[in-house]
């Protein structure tokens, strides 16, 4: 007659007794997980990234798993006989049910051959009992009326953020199946004229500085008020949508979504703001405004004007409109909008550094380039000389500048009264791009231009532009008040004509 096992009878919680239900469980695979871990020595490698001590259902599975854990972490032999000796040290021994239990667990298994398998149900298992703690969490406090509903909704989005943020594993991939991808990206953007391999921005100058914006990157731009970071993005997302057929996800914290779309229809007509704003068209702005605005009509681009948006709401959204609409590129306008999770509330830098982290995050998990604008600090107007921004001007946190792929600035010289170079060339109307981190590629500088009136960028003359297969510059910054570097990306000659050119105001619309 079999011996009968000594198992310890699974703890009922009494969140089970009054749901009436048993919350999800394996308690067979816990066993012959463990069972398998004291088996073979490599059996612990397959689970270290998948399992956590409470992962198990069983309390003494949970204090078993620990002590292996530990055994693993100090490089010490994993079996009966060092589990057994480590429970108890810990005097935990008598509380797993014995050294007869032990023994017990790997008669469960004949080997470790199919670990990796159990042990990711008993993982979904964890992940079911912990999304059921937290709703149930979220409902007793839902029926408390002491408790505010914003107050609510940070703990419902935090609670669940952390569990999708502990349980979302990547594996690994062999380095020949990456390969075969790069070449393949490799042999696609040989195929394009323009030889980029990421998402075009319309400007052709930055789109050979930064081959276009790449996938998985957190691209911030970032810039003092008014100097045109809106105007630059909408520029960009217009093009991407309207030229390149790219789906663009917009997310606008400070205007509303037809402040947005007055302002893609002012650069897209060319008719002036306060006659879109007031309506005051005459008959041939209104057959312009009709004619233009087609491209425009059916333009991928997905505009949502959430205030306060949280990174917990941020995110959902953004797979939504992966999976529904497949977008290419993410827009955020601004960083410093944005609100993060309940426990960083308080402390501003530490909540920006958590923001700009999860942005990070959510492009490498949607494989798409996320642009994040910001707010520099006003160090910039307090400097003396030519008030180029630099990477320490970043607002409020250092942690932007680490966890951007790339940092660019607008800088229009104009704006702090330098409207001409040494030379005596005009400097009214010119921006300057400065690209000061790139963590893939060359730092540099290129110069767009300004309308103020439409409030967008456009490229210089193209009779300037080199050869898309010529090698692009790396510029030294252009410093206003001292000469140009000689090998500076900005010809004399393009500011040349812009002394000509009398269309700029100095106001910038809206």
């Amino acid at each position: 007659m079999a011996q009968k096992r000594n198992t310890p009878p699974a703890k009922v919680s009494q969140m089970d007794l009054d749901l009436g239900k048993i919350p999800p469980q394996a308690i067979e695979l816990e066993e012959a997980v463990l069972g398998a871990i004291m088996l073979e020595k490599n059996a612990i490698v397959e689970v270290m990234d998948i399992l956590i001590p409470e992962s198990f259902y069983k309390e003494e599975h949970q204090k078993i798993f620990q002590a292996i854990i530990d055994l693993s972490s100090n490089d010490k032999a994993i079996d009966i006989l060092t589990v057994t000796e480590e429970l108890r040290k810990r005097n935990q021994l008598d509380e797993i049910g014995g050294p007869l239990y032990i023994t017990q667990l790997t008669s469960r298994v004949a080997s470790a051959a199919h670990v990796d398998y159990h042990s990711r149900i008993v993982a979904q298992k964890y992940i079911q009992r912990e999304l059921i703690r937290v709703s149930t969490e979220i409902q007793n406090r839902a029926f408390d009326d002491s408790i505010d509903v914003n107050d609510l909704l940070d703990f419902s989005e935090s609670e669940l953020f952390n569990v999708s943020q502990s349980n979302i594993k990547k594996e690994t991939i062999k380095i020949n199946a990456l390969i075969k991808e790069a070449i393949h990206q490799i042999e696609e953007a040989g195929k394009r004229e323009d030889s980029l391999i990421g998402v075009p921005s319309g400007f052709t100058k930055l789109d050979r500085l930064t081959s276009g914006w790449q996938k998985s990157d957190l691209i911030i731009i970032a810039a003092r008020p008014s100097m045109g970071k809106t105007a630059l993005v909408l520029t960009m997302a217009r093009s991407m949508a309207v030229m390149n057929h790219k789906s663009v996800a917009v997310f606008s914290l400070e205007m509303s979504n037809i402040q947005l779309v007055n302002r893609l229809i002012v650069a897209e007509t060319e008719l002036p703001s306060d006659r879109i704003r007031n309506g005051r068209l005459k008959d041939y702005e209104w057959e312009q405004l009709d004619y233009k605005i087609n491209s425009l009509l059916e333009a991928p681009i997905y505009i949502d004007d959430t205030p306060a948006i949280s990174i917990f709401e941020l995110r959902a959204k953004c797979r939504r409109l992966k999976r529904q609409h497949n977008i290419d590129i993410i827009i955020i306008d601004y960083l410093q909008l944005m609100t993060g999770t309940t426990d960083t509330r308080g402390n501003r830098e530490q909540e920006v550094s958590n923001i700009s982290r999860a942005l990070k995050g959510i492009a490498k998990e949607l494989d798409v380039p996320v642009i994040a604008l910001s707010q520099l600090n006003r160090s910039v107007e307090i400097r003396s000389g030519s008030k180029r921004p630099q990477l320490s001007d970043l607002r409020e946190s250092g942690a932007i500048e680490q966890d951007a792929d790339m940092v660019i600035f607008i800088h229009r010289p104009e704006k702090y009264g330098f409207l001409e170079d040494e030379e005596g060339n005009s400097l009214k109307g010119m921006a300057e791009i400065i690209l000061a981190k790139h963590r893939n590629g060359p730092i540099g500088e290129i110069m767009l231009r300004f309308k103020d009136e439409f409030a967008k960028f456009v490229d210089l003359d193209t009779d300037y532009l080199a050869p898309l297969d010529e090698e692009m510059p790396v510029t030294s910054p252009l410093t206003i008040g001292s000469k140009m570097n000689k090998n500076s990306d900005v010809k004399k000659s393009d500011y040349s004509d812009l002394k000509k050119d009398s269309d700029f105001s100095d106001e910038v619309p809206f």
